[in-house]
């Protein structure tokens, strides 16, 4: 179809636009908010010449009053509205633009003067005053959706007539990337649109580039730095803003305040910004911000922000500068789970990784499972909603991304629910001892997976096979671990616990020996009535080419593959004849292996590098009844070090009571050698002023940290603690128990 300019031409004179909206009587931009100083309207008293001898440039140099420039638009299609006008031409009238034409685009098929009409489809209809078309509006059946089939039913159709309507808000360009504000046409909803804003970016210059959509987390909005980071490593990249959360550029203060993300007359953004109730939390009841007016899984916002997703794929492959058969797609917590969703439900997408969302549902019947959440969740929501029934759908290549504690992707869960896709088309990269964060050498597997399925670029190790021998000569569980071997294996690190709660659980290493080529390490057990879960991971070499040291972006020279997480219930274990032979030990860390047992959080800041374990909460480390916390830590300049122990952390030891955390600081003179620090019951407090209740024991510790920095609780009052920079190395060693019993 050949696009050619339509004989009408719409004019639009700024200061009369949209039925009598003047812009000399608004107030928001330099030169429109003074009748005085607002510019001379191109049709101001003003005859052109017809003087055939009339030289016109020194005019086009000084325009007279009344002339100026003036765009012209070839309407194709795409939706016009007033908000949109009318801040486009707010933009147009501050840089002192007066005037603008938009002229209907035809179809030559039938030549200029065809009486059937000529005009191309455009929204509102030509000279219409309606905002939209009725084909704009989200399809919607008579019946209440029961499965994913008919709740997604007609979504392809809708999608191909629906415009984008999309609006460049702001664009500009840095370090040889080309980058956009943008704005794109959801759909129609109970009446008025719905759209979503986005940062876009993509190598200047580029073509048939693969491409992103990142999708971001509860609470969070669309990001510039990430669209950056995915352009510079040769992406297209969309980030999109669908909790409509206030958008920055980046790490500079500067933030945007023109036209957002706007859910019409529905409420899809997280927090909910106009509607009390959440309806990401499971709520399909109706009420004014619902699609539906009787309870249906169209009411969840996890259905409309997973149509913007969609749409956002949509907006992708048709981008000129993209290759619309190299789409990817990945998302951090709650963008995790809606880039599992979307995964299972859009064929577009040929490859993804979610990043602690997209676990799945276990049910409280399911009571033969070790571990995990289990819910009770209405039949509508678990077919429609849950990532249980998107989960199946999956056919792209995907890669799980999640430490080991998260809160919003329960491990246990995961893995079950996860089972049955194939190792062809599955990875995991699991970081121990974390929540709803990675360590460098996982969280660079993402750049990888898309390295691998989009460019063809990288070949990911398989997924390393793992055995959980429960019937073995002496008793004790055994694991056995095949990997991958097809490139250098650095190491295998092999994790157990046998704590059922997964989120305060301590992952034991195993200290796993190779055999040949396999690895192999034994996992003993203090009790019978212990399930048992393991998992292993296979550190390898990163590739030279995938080292970046750019600032902002994921970089380490290793990089972990994990293999399967199995687990067994008690049941199995006693019918195997396991042994209990392990038993408590009063020594905690020697410190050979460094912070291993630990996680690490803000290490590149001197002041407030932060280390933590729950290996205390392990039966095998708990602590006696009146003994005292020994260790010995280097510090070569006198500083201070905050000890804290958080208590029934997730309601684990004292169900519907609140977790607790426990605080002593500790004054360190400096020294070149290792200092011993000593923490008795005694002298803990409560970091909450309310909590007056001494610490009686060390039964419901869930996590022990230290740092220079920290908060205590003095004369009543909160108390922050501001460490110094720490001076030479950050080690500790002969982290045990003394006294008690």
């Amino acid at each position: 179809m050949k696009l050619i300019p339509a004989v009408l031409a719409l004019v639009v004179l700024l200061p009369a636009l949209l039925g009598g909206l003047s812009l000399a009587a608004r107030t928001d931009g330099p030169g429109s908010g003074d009748p005085a100083v607002a510019p001379t309207p191109w049709h101001a008293g003003v005859s052109p010449s017809r003087d055939p001898k009339l030289d016109a440039m020194p005019g086009f140099r000084n325009p007279p009053p009344g002339y100026g420039e003036a765009p012209y638009w070839w309407w194709t299609g795409d939706s016009l509205d007033a908000e949109r006008l009318t801040w486009q031409f707010d933009q147009l009238c501050q840089k002192g633009i007066n005037g603008m034409q938009v002229n209907y685009a035809h179809e030559d098929s039938d030549g200029w003067n065809a009486p059937n009409g000529v005009t191309i489809a455009a929204l509102p209809p030509l000279l219409a005053s309606s905002a939209h078309a009725e084909n704009a509006v989200f399809p919607q059946s008579a019946t209440i959706p029961q499965t994913l089939a008919e709740l997604w039913a007609g979504f392809p159709e809708f999608d191909k007539a629906t415009p984008l309507e999309v609006e460049v808000l702001k664009a500009w360009e840095q370090d040889g990337v080309v980058c956009r504000l943008v704005r794109y046409h959801v759909g129609v909803f109970k009446g008025a649109p719905a759209r979503v804003a986005a940062f876009y970016a993509f190598p200047k210059g580029a073509t048939k580039l693969p491409a992103l959509l990142q999708i971001h987390g509860g609470g969070q909005s669309a990001s510039l730095d990430t669209v950056m980071t995915d352009a510079h490593r040769g992406y297209a990249s969309l980030s999109i803003n669908w909790g409509g959360n206030k958008l920055s550029f980046g790490r500079t203060k500067e933030t945007y305040d023109g036209p957002q993300t706007d859910w019409g007359r529905l409420d899809a953004t997280h927090p909910p910004q106009r509607n009390k109730v959440n309806h990401f939390a499971g709520a399909l009841a109706p009420d004014d911000c619902t699609l539906d007016s009787v309870g249906s899984p169209r009411n969840s916002n996890w259905f409309l922000v997973l149509i913007a997703a969609r749409r956002a794929i949509t907006f992708l492959e048709r981008q000129p500068e993209v290759d619309p058969a190299r789409i990817g797609a990945y998302g951090h917590s709650m963008g995790g789970k809606l880039t599992t969703d979307l995964a299972g439900i859009d064929k577009r997408v040929k490859a993804a990784v979610p990043s602690c969302g997209g676990a799945g549902d276990i049910l409280e019947s399911q009571s033969d499972l070790p571990g995990c959440l289990k819910v009770k969740l209405p039949a509508m929501e678990l077919a429609c909603v849950s990532d249980n029934a998107y989960i199946p759908r999956i056919t792209c290549p995907v890669l799980w991304l999640s430490p080991t504690n998260d809160f919003n992707a329960h491990i246990d869960n995961m893995a079950w629910n996860w089972r049955d896709l194939p190792d062809d088309r599955v990875r995991f990269s699991i970081s121990p001892h974390l929540n709803h964060r990675h360590t460098a050498e996982h969280a660079i597997t993402q750049y990888l997976w898309f390295e691998q399925h989009l460019k063809d670029s990288f070949k990911m190790p398989q997924i390393p096979r793992l055995v959980l021998d429960l019937k073995t000569p002496d008793g004790v569980p055994a694991v056995t671990v095949t990997p991958d071997d097809a490139m250098p294996v650095k190491r295998v690190d092999v994790y157990y616990s046998v704590d059922p709660h997964e989120l305060t659980r301590f992952w034991r290493d195993a200290m796993a020996v190779k055999a040949g080529s396999e690895w192999k390490a034994a996992c003993p057990v203090m009790s019978l009535d212990q399930p048992i879960f393991a998992f292993a991971n296979v550190i390898y070499d990163t590739p030279e080419a995938y080292r970046s040291k750019t600032p902002g972006q994921d970089h380490s020279d290793v990089f972990a593959i994990s293999s399967r997480v199995l687990s067994a219930a008690s049941a199995p274990i006693r019918a195997a004849g396991v042994k209990a032979t392990d038993r408590p030990e009063r020594m905690i860390d020697d410190g050979s292996r460094g912070w291993h047992d630990w996680y690490r959080l803000n290490w590149d800041h001197p002041p407030l590098w932060y280390v933590a374990t729950r290996k205390l909460k392990d039966l095998k480390w708990r602590g006696p009844d009146g003994a005292r916390l020994v260790f010995e830590i280097q510090c070569a300049a006198d500083n201070t070090l905050v000890v804290t122990f958080n208590c029934n952390a997730w309601g684990v030891f004292q169900p519907g009571k609140p977790a607790a955390d426990y605080a002593v600081v500790k004054e360190l003179k400096g020294a070149a050698g290792w200092q011993s620090v000593s923490v008795n019951l005694e002298e803990l407090v409560a970091t909450d002023p309310k909590n007056t209740a001494r610490l009686a024991n060390w039964q419901t510790v869930t996590e022990l940290s230290i740092s220079p920095s920290g908060q205590i609780v003095r004369d009543g009052q909160k108390v922050k603690v501001d460490g110094k920079a720490w001076q030479g190395p950050r080690g500790i060693r002969n982290l045990h128990w003394e006294g008690g019993e």
